[in-house]
């Protein structure tokens, strides 16, 4: 109860939102976002500034978005007999009327989760710098940052780049819009350096500006610090004002204070920080006034990875590199540049920094050591910075006059695109399966795509940081935009098995069609393939990618998962009746072997015709199993928190002639692990020197260990719970069992071949296919049966080999291929020999 204020007003302004989005577009309208409403500032303040200036679009209405109107009134009240400039708090109803009729869209980062662009709006997005930390998939971890930001890029009809390097190393490669991003770079330089070149009025303006904050500046020259931010998180950086205080204090210490001023800029996420600092207040250079103001106001700029050193290039004025920290910076972020390539010296401590400072003043000018890279750098990322950028892009954007300016598509290529729903991203099989499929398509043949739904649990997020990085990730980040009424409806269509409707009513197509635009912008796919099967949502949401290919996968014997009970319920029932529901709308039902694809064609062929059906067998990542397989199992398996390895790890590694039999699978009824336990207690009668390891977790658990009670089975039968790595556990056993009632293709067979198991199981329908010829032994299922199979493996007479992993999986692959409906290459025909007389 105490969140249901919040959640009142989430509701609230997505009604709200909801109700604009069906209104007509504003035309003439512009919307400008910086930092999320952290002022008027940056690329959106320089373009706001020149359109007022700009005779033939005066007509043009500009809104605002800013946090605190209050916080910002020096702002509000600038224009405040301006009538055609109004200015909305960010996150109110007035921001998503706004964000739902404007007609033109401005923003220097991202706007929220809720944002999805309508038919008849432009949206320019410009950025807030050339990078020189690594940014996107360029970093550790980065894929797990970049949900928002890619989405906001794929929606966009302009992206701004200050330089052919920003172009092509952030938006292009970092954020992987190569092949994907559908509107125009426009590399014309940057708006806001504009801001930097003052005249004398500018000058002076400026300068009053800071005094008024409360800047003792006199006319002496400014030095300003300008640090980035640090920390872990964008969204939760360091408070490292202390340090930066102890910084200004030690460089003001060192150089003659009658002519020059030490002022402190800090990053638009540390403002927060340091605004209320009382120590602060005449050396903090507040977040109202842009920063390209003050640096055209500056006379020397210090600072360490920040990007704002590409901004005051333009200026010709000394820069000096302060960064103690370079080591570590570099091994976990990363920058783009080496030290020894920045345009001025680098400092790593404070004495350095001061003795650089002291000798700048004395001559004004670059030091000499960095005068040729100062020189370089101001050809390669400001080169079109000649105060007029503003009005090229106004040109390009407003009047749609492309001509003489420098505008590009991204880089093209002719791969196949392919869109991948990954699942829930939970360790299973078939997240296995996915990741394994990822590493193994061709990359320069397809341009490879994977969506999800964002998880914060552990396994979620260690699955999706396992994606081949060749793969650009589409994170599902908030929620269907659509009114109350729309969302019963389609809640109503699901409950009641109709989720086919979601193409015949025009208001639930265009809310699915609406839902598509805001998860994944103007992209389009070649093919589209719901790699899951499973869930109803993301079933519909692919049927609404324009003009794909479009296949779903088909992982089990369904029906049977349909009527599965687990203690008088059948939990998967509504969901896979919704599922099957929309079998008509796809091209392909591709089942994961021969025989599956037979069984589900056979009692599922009502939704949808025969031709449908096809199969592509699971591929195996044999050099990741092999990897997972060789560590140490006293690691894999010791508790985090308690650092505790289990004592059965002891038992499994112990050289003690015990054959050790393994299964891994959920602990659920369609598993049947009670029939192996019930198998292995008649085996262990007759062979004690035996051991069974059951890996996973579900809802069977209890009886199982009830079972093993009953059974007098405490000390040779291990539920080892659900295993981060369960390879090391395979790889220490002496046999792969599996008892299930039904199957699809498993993938634990499959890694139990790469890593060299004699496997025993039980039949199945799509047994026939689970086993390659040569390998294992197929037993009826009964436990009778079952101990038959465990002891032939005791006698040596389970057949085992070497499996030839790369053959089979080149198999998969191109069943892969024709299952989604890639045509098959043309073979190239040789000419003809002709021999003459």
């Amino acid at each position: 109860m105490k969140h249901l204020p919040s959640r009142v007003r989430r509701f609230v302004h997505s009604q709200v939102h909801a109700h604009w989005r069906n209104q007509p577009i504003e035309p003439g309208t512009v919307l400008y976002e910086s930092f999320s409403g952290n002022g008027m500032l940056c690329n959106p303040e320089a373009i706001f500034r020149e359109l007022l200036a700009t005779p033939d679009l005066a007509g043009l209405t500009h809104i605002w978005v800013l946090t605190d109107l209050r916080q910002y009134a020096a702002t509000v009240r600038e224009f405040a007999g301006a009538r055609n400039v109004r200015f909305v708090r960010h996150g109110s109803a007035s921001y998503y009327r706004a964000l739902a009729t404007s007609e033109y869209l401005i923003n220097n980062a991202t706007f929220p989760p809720q944002f999805s662009k309508r038919p008849g709006q432009i949206y320019l997005n410009t950025w807030h710098g050339t990078p020189l930390k690594r940014m996107g998939y360029d970093i550790d971890r980065g894929a797990l940052g970049t949900a928002n930001i890619i989405r906001n890029f794929v929606a966009a009809d302009y992206l701004v780049a200050a330089n052919s390097f920003m172009a092509e190393q952030m938006y292009e490669t970092a954020y992987k819009l190569d092949g994907i991003f559908r509107g125009r770079i426009i590399e014309e330089g940057y708006p806001r350096i504009d801001r930097q070149i003052l005249d004398t009025d500018g000058v002076a303006a400026g300068r009053a500006r800071l005094t008024a904050a409360g800047i003792p500046l006199g006319d002496r020259t400014i030095v300003l610090y300008a640090p980035t931010w640090k920390g872990a998180s964008f969204a939760r950086p360091e408070d490292n004002i202390d340090q930066l205080l102890d910084d200004v204090a030690r460089m003001t210490a060192r150089i003659d204070t009658s002519k020059y001023v030490v002022l402190l800029k800090t990053h638009q996420v540390v403002d927060a920080l340091a605004a209320d600092r009382p120590g602060l207040s005449r050396l903090l250079v507040p977040n109202d006034i842009p920063t390209n103001v003050v640096l055209g106001l500056t006379g020397v700029l210090v600072t360490d990875y920040s990007s704002i050193f590409f901004d005051f290039l333009a200026t010709g004025r000394p820069i000096l590199f302060f960064a103690p920290d370079l080591d570590d910076y570099s091994g976990t972020r990363g920058l783009y540049f080496e030290p020894s390539e920045l345009p001025g010296p680098v400092c790593r401590t404070i004495d350095e920094l001061v003795a650089e400072l002291a000798g700048i003043p004395a001559t004004d000018r670059i030091p000499a050591e960095a005068a040729a890279r100062y020189r370089a750098g101001q050809q390669q990322f400001c080169g079109q910075e000649d105060g007029r950028v503003s009005e090229r892009i106004i040109d390009i954007v407003f009047r749609g006059n492309s001509v003489g300016h420098h505008t590009r598509r991204v880089r093209s290529q002719s791969r196949p695109s392919l869109l991948i729903y990954l699942g829930g991203m939970r360790s299973n099989g078939i997240t296995t399966s996915a990741l394994n499929l990822l590493n193994n398509i061709d990359h320069s043949r397809f341009d490879v795509s994977a969506c999800f739904s964002q998880g914060k649990t552990p396994a979620a997020i260690e699955n999706q940081l396992a994606i081949n990085p060749a793969v650009r990730q589409f994170p599902r980040v908030g929620g269907l935009n659509g009114s109350a009424i729309r969302q019963l409806t389609r809640r109503l269509h699901f409950r009641l098995g109709n989720t086919r409707r979601h193409q015949v009513e025009p208001l639930q197509k265009a809310l699915w069609d609406d839902e598509w635009t805001r998860c994944f912008g103007d992209s389009r796919f070649d093919y589209v393939v719901d790699f899951s099967g499973y869930a109803p949502f993301w079933a519909v949401l692919l049927l609404h990618a324009p003009g794909s290919m479009r296949s779903i996968w088909l992982h089990n014997d369904l029906a049977a998962d349909a009527h599965r009970e687990i203690r008088g319920k059948k939990p998967m029932s509504r969901n896979l009746h919704q599922v099957f529901d929309l079998y008509e709308q796809y091209d392909h039902l591709v089942s994961v072997s021969p025989a599956l694809s037979t069984i589900n064609r056979r009692k599922l062929g009502q939704h949808a015709g025969p031709a449908k059906f096809a199969f592509a067998l699971n591929t195996a990542d044999a050099q990741r199993l092999k990897t997972s397989a060789a560590q140490d199992l006293r690691e894999t398996t010791r508790d985090s928190e308690t650092g505790i390895t289990p004592d059965w790890v002891a038992d499994l590694l112990a050289d003690d002639k015990v054959a050790n039999f393994v299964s891994v699978g959920r602990l659920s009824p369609e598993k049947n692990q009670a029939r192996l336990v019930r198998a292995f207690s008649i085996v262990h009668d007759a062979t004690p020197t035996t051991r069974l390891v059951l890996v996973g977790d579900g809802p069977l658990r209890g009886e199982l260990e009830s079972l093993i009670e009953k059974l007098g089975l405490e000390g040779c039968v291990i539920l080892a719970g659900e295993q981060p790595n369960p390879f090391p556990i395979i790889a220490a056993s002496n046999c792969f069992v599996l008892s299930s009632d039904y199957e699809g293709q498993p993938m634990v067979l499959l890694e139990a071949l790469v890593l060299g198991l004699p496997i025993v199981t039980v039949e199945f329908e799509s047994a026939t296919n689970a086993l390659p010829p040569g390998f294992g032994m197929v037993v009826p299922q009964t436990d009778e049966d079952l101990a038959r199979g465990l002891h032939a493996f005791l006698a040596g007479e389970v057949r085992s080999g070497a499996f030839d992993h790369e053959t089979y999986t080149r198999l998969a692959l191109e069943q892969f291929y024709t299952a989604i409906g890639v045509p098959v290459p043309t073979p190239v025909q040789d000419t003809p020999r002709t021999t003459g007389d």
